[in-house]
């Protein structure tokens, strides 16, 4: 244990003597948790609605109320009145609005005699989400437009209750479960790639490998210090972030103990997943160049910015084998739900297993020699 404890004294405190590495392991993650957080999950507001009323009579009166309702209260959309539909759609094409609807010539008549009335909506497809947030909220409207002036006194249709488990969970909270995982792989690529290659680029390898020490204890060595930093990176976003991102009760004695148990499973596995990787490499410049990839690779199919349910079949297959998807489970469950540890106990087992299957590969692949 002298052997490993004396690799684990000698990692930290080269990592303690750089302030900027410190810095990029534990900062640059809570940024960009505020950039993407607000950047995407939000409603949209403000879009530009071309309105082409062709009919001028008391129902398109009414429609364009409502429209006019929407701009001043949810401010989805504010409308842009247009005579001439050529020049309406010429400015759809040129970005200059983000749709026009089109009330044609005889819909208050067709809406007086129940002739199946109908206005378009013309969108610009090339943005889906501008798209869809257009197609919601004129849906809605239309279906509030419907509904008779008097309502009866007993509902005769079918009508859906939503009840919500938990209060509303804003994207920066959604999101913050992927970025401690993001946080922790970042620690372990530097701890348990960059780290080590540059060992051995530097000759200091060669002396590790006049000791009497083991390739267990050595492998061992490596992975404790580095999943020692990607603990501190993992547990100050974890409960910074939950400040940031207004998480309820982040100071949680009983949800930190768990947060903490969760963080250094991940660190172990993510931490032993590299060193395997890097096992048998020699040129610095492969775990940088290899570092996007990966990132690509094992961030975006675990469901840290999208559900799982909506991956192709072969994107699925990624997922189980992913070790971020099942510490981004678990910390989704600890910080969205505050559940217990029967919650995350499949989880906390796959990423246990993981860890000694990549140790032990990495122990047989290691190789004591120059």
């Amino acid at each position: 244990m002298n052997r490993i404890l004396a690799i684990i004294e000698r990692d930290l405190r080269k990592f303690l003597r750089s302030p900027s590495l410190m810095f990029v392991s534990m900062i640059f993650p809570l940024v960009q948790l505020l950039v993407l957080g607000y950047a995407f999950g939000g409603k949209l507001k403000n879009l530009k609605l071309g309105v082409v009323d062709q009919d001028q009579g008391f129902s398109a009166i009414r429609l364009r109320e409502m429209f006019g309702a929407i701009a001043a209260n949810a401010k989805t959309f504010e409308t842009v009145d247009y005579t001439d539909m050529q020049a309406a759609l010429q400015d759809l094409r040129n970005g200059r609005i983000n749709g026009v609807i089109n009330i044609p010539p005889n819909f208050s008549r067709d809406v007086l005699e129940n002739n199946a009335p109908q206005v378009a909506l013309i969108e610009d497809n090339t943005d889906n989400f501008v798209a869809s947030a257009l197609e919601g909220a004129l849906g809605a409207l239309v279906e509030d437009y419907n509904q008779p002036r008097v309502p009866p006194r007993v509902a005769p249709q079918v009508s859906l209750s939503v009840v919500e488990l938990y209060p509303y969970v804003p994207y920066i909270q959604y999101l913050l479960a992927g970025s401690v995982v993001l946080a922790i792989f970042v620690s372990a690529m530097i701890g348990g790639g960059i780290i080590y290659i540059d060992d051995k680029a530097r000759g200091l390898h060669e002396g590790y490998l006049v000791t009497p020490i083991t390739k267990f204890e050595l492998i061992m060595g490596f992975n404790l210090s580095g999943a020692s930093k990607a603990v501190m990176a993992g547990l100050v976003l974890s409960i910074f972030g939950s400040l940031l991102a207004g998480i309820p009760h982040p100071l949680d004695p009983g949800r930190i103990l768990r947060l903490l148990l969760v963080t250094v499973v991940t660190a172990l596995a993510l931490i032993s997943m590299m060193f395997l990787m890097m096992v048998r490499v020699d040129d610095p410049l492969v775990p940088r160049a290899t570092f996007g990839v990966l990132n690509t690779l094992l961030f975006f199919p675990s469901g840290a910015v999208y559900p799982v349910q909506a991956f192709p079949a072969w994107m699925r297959v990624i997922t189980t084998v992913d070790p971020f998807t099942y510490a981004v489970h678990a910390f989704k469950l600890l910080l969205l739900k505050n559940t217990g540890f029967g919650a995350i106990g499949g989880d906390l087992l796959f990423l246990a297993i993981f860890t000694a299957v990549m140790m032990t590969s990495a122990t047989l692949l290691f190789r004591r020699s120059l």
